[in-house]
């Protein structure tokens, strides 16, 4: 793991996993534009490979850890979108992984572990204990633990959907960002501030985070590590944010941060559906759903990027 972040680490990222993940679209509504008064670029994540954003980081951080010597095997924890990127990437390189998921994970997203080559490891939902998990097998084994919150090689591999984001849609006021660990957050807001300072990046979480009265005291002040959000958005269940993607975030994003409920990510999510025409999981939602909720506060930004950050929905059990 590299020991800091920067947009030179983001760079290098995208040149070692270009050629073998999706250059994504970037899709507009005039509908949507005209309910928000905006206009709204929507980076279609939900059609990378694996169905969601992370493909990038974790895929970064394999290869780097390949080139840097052998690799034995890897492990991580996830709600489902890592865990299906950790096994796609391993089975690329060539080694076994295991992923250490919450009991809570949704079928669709156990059996696309699997179905992409993983063994699955079934833990309480708490952050702890599936940490623990992690790292004894990791120590047991002698694999790779590839921390998806706290990993720079993972945050500079996210980082990539916004270098190829601006190349797309380089006059953007500002960027609208979902926080779960906060590895995508990190990525972003750090390529950003050194890259186009002049775009806002706002943190967008599900109601329970909080993460704003960390913002306000500018430390982290979860006091308890290991709980998980109740939201329908299930890539973004971890309620703290670690101390590397805090940093971060207290360094280069907007110090106000929007919360949307479940109403809110559901009445979101079935508006991109029914306008965008595209498939979309809860977390993808929040973007969306905060600039309807706070277009207000919004006013001075007239052109604003969402990253759909996945596809994995279940649609056996939409929340519409």
């Amino acid at each position: 793991m590299s020991s800091s972040l920067n947009a030179h680490l983001v760079e290098e990222a995208d040149s070692r996993i270009s050629n073998l993940i999706h250059k994504t679209p970037i899709l507009t509504s005039s509908t949507l534009d005209e309910i928000c008064a905006k206009k709204l670029y929507f980076k279609c994540e939900n059609f990378q490979k694996t169905g969601s954003f992370k493909i990038r980081g974790f895929l970064n951080a394999i290869l780097k850890a390949k080139e840097s010597g052998h690799l034995k095997g890897v492990i991580t924890m996830s709600a489902g979108n890592g865990g299906q990127s950790l096994a796609y990437s391993a089975s690329k390189v060539g080694v076994p992984s295991i992923v250490a998921v919450p009991e809570t994970v949704s079928i669709t997203k156990a059996d696309a572990i699997v179905a992409y080559g993983a063994e699955l490891q079934r833990c309480p939902p708490n952050i702890t204990i599936l940490e623990e998990t992690c790292e004894k097998l990791a120590k047991d084994l002698g694999y790779y633990y590839v921390d998806p919150h706290s990993d720079y090689e993972v945050m500079a591999g996210h980082g990539t959907v916004v270098k190829e984001f601006l190349e797309q849609a380089p006059d953007l006021d500002a960027l609208l960002v979902q926080v779960g660990g906060g590895g995508l957050i990190a990525g972003v807001a750090k390529y950003v501030a050194e890259v186009n300072p002049k775009i806002k990046v706002f943190c967008i979480e599900p109601e329970g985070k909080d993460l704003q009265s960390s913002l306000n005291a500018q430390v982290p002040l979860w006091e308890d590590t290991s709980k998980m959000l109740n939201t329908i958005a299930d890539g973004l269940m971890v309620q703290r944010v670690t101390e590397q993607s805090f940093q971060v975030i207290n360094e280069c994003c907007q110090k106000r941060t929007f919360s949307v409920n479940n109403q809110e990510i559901s009445n979101a999510m079935l508006l991109i559906m029914q306008r965008l025409k595209v498939v979309i999981e809860p977390s993808a939602a929040l973007g969306l759903a905060a600039v309807l909720k706070y277009r207000e506060e919004l006013k001075d930004c007239h052109k604003i990027g969402i990253i759909l950050t996945g596809g994995n929905a279940d649609l056996n059990k939409l929340p519409f």
